[in-house]
């Protein structure tokens, strides 16, 4: 397809809303993504410290 100005290219033949739309939606998806994985990982190091932490205070305790 020969684009002859920048509103043509983005107008893609009448198919600008649906492609421009996915590319949103799926730029979007991906950085939830991004999110979600570095805000799992917090979450799990933090439980990873309590449960050490609480061994390390139960192997310290007298028998």
């Amino acid at each position: 397809m020969i684009w002859n100005s920048m509103s043509e290219f983005f107008a893609m033949g009448g198919y600008g809303d649906y492609v421009w739309g996915s590319f949103g939606v799926t730029a979007l998806l991906m950085a939830i993504e991004v999110a979600h994985v570095g805000y799992e990982r917090q979450q799990t190091l933090q439980r990873l410290r309590m449960l050490h932490d609480a061994q390390a205070d139960a192997v310290d305790l007298p028998a």
